[in-house]
């Protein structure tokens, strides 16, 4: 009857361990990162609009001293 109980008992906890070691389903796939943009595209305009409006601007508050 004791050994009886023990098989009974040892089957109980392995269907317990059986369900816990499936674990979840796994997680989606991530999405694809955005595409890369060149970071030296339009450098150069930026640079040469920046500068102008520089001058502009210093231009403008020399003549408002003047």
């Amino acid at each position: 009857m004791n050994n009886r109980n023990n098989i009974i008992l040892v089957l109980l906890l392995s269907v317990g361990f059986d369900s816990a070691a499936q674990g979840s389903a796994p997680p989606p796939p991530m999405p694809p990162p955005p595409p890369g943009l060149p970071i030296d595209g339009g450098i150069v305009l930026l640079f040469v609009i920046a500068l102008g409006i520089g001058i502009y601007k210093a231009y403008s508050i020399s003549n408002k001293t003047a």
